[in-house]
């Protein structure tokens, strides 16, 4: 049965093949880039029509229009593959402060989340990219108080949509599912290319279990759940994803801080 698939960050790397892949199985998918160039030449690789949607996703406002574009395109959005993310970058601080990780890894698809939660129905699945590398999440760095190093930024973001997964999924006890996937290390990906200096990994590694995360029965009923694609079997997250008090404290800044960044009407004369 053919499901409505978005993906983010899908111009390249584990999220074009997965496009790509699902594209090939009949699927209807829309896809999201960064860059509209880029996404006239995703969509040419693929032998169907497929909706091409263009933001950057650490521009919060350029999310909003996202959020709305899809709407204006679809219905219902069956399966949300939130894929895009970033390690590193020329410039990490954005004008605001923000960490551009955070922003991209863990703001930008939780928004997007939410505001598409309208049209996506209890059986669909919101599958969350997450990582082997994890740690703590420190709310100073979330609000760009703290400068961090780029691992130690990306991972603390990484953690941060694993914990989000896992509490989302108790805040919507009846679906849809939320699932947070490591979909495998040092795959290669241009993040990996630019990041490590290594070709890295069979791609299709990642693509598959994106897809089985997506799709597959295996998942059903995975919700609240990590996946790592490293040891193929579902896991615990790193320790402090069991910390009550760590985790309240992430999903209170990062709802504080989306909020903060709503865009305000414009002012009377």
């Amino acid at each position: 049965m053919s499901k409505t698939i978005l993906i983010t960050g899908a111009t390249d790397g584990i999220g074009l093949l997965t496009a790509q892949k699902l594209v090939a199985q009949g699927h209807s998918v829309l896809i999201h880039g960064r860059s509209a160039e880029k996404l006239d030449q995703a969509a040419g690789t693929m032998n169907a029509d497929v909706i091409k949607l263009r933001a950057d996703l650490s521009d919060l406002n350029e999310v909003r229009a996202l959020a709305s574009e899809v709407q204006a395109q679809t219905d219902h959005v069956d399966v949300l593959i939130n894929n895009a993310g970033v390690l590193k970058a020329p410039k990490t601080r954005l004008a605001d402060g923000m960490d551009l990780r955070f922003v991209v890894n863990l703001y930008a698809p939780y928004l997007l989340t939410t505001l598409l939660l309208p049209i996506i129905p209890a059986s669909g699945r919101i599958v969350n990219l997450s990582s082997a590398a994890q740690a703590p999440v420190d709310p100073k760095a979330m609000r760009g108080e703290v400068i961090l190093e780029d691992m130690e930024a990306y991972a603390q973001s990484k953690l941060g949509i694993t914990v989000w997964s896992q509490e989302a999924a108790l805040d919507y006890a009846s679906g849809p599912a939320f699932i947070a996937v490591n979909p495998g290390s040092l795959l290669a990906s241009k993040m990996v290319k630019e990041g490590f200096g290594i070709p890295g990994n069979d791609l299709s590694v990642g693509a598959n279990i994106l897809i089985a995360a997506a799709l597959g029965d295996g998942f059903e009923h995975a919700s609240g759940h990590y996946f790592d694609n490293d040891i193929s079997r579902f896991s615990a997250p790193h320790s402090a994803a069991a910390d009550a008090q760590h985790n309240a404290a992430i999903l209170t800044t990062l709802k504080e801080l989306v909020e903060r960044a709503e865009p305000q009407p414009p002012r009377l004369n």
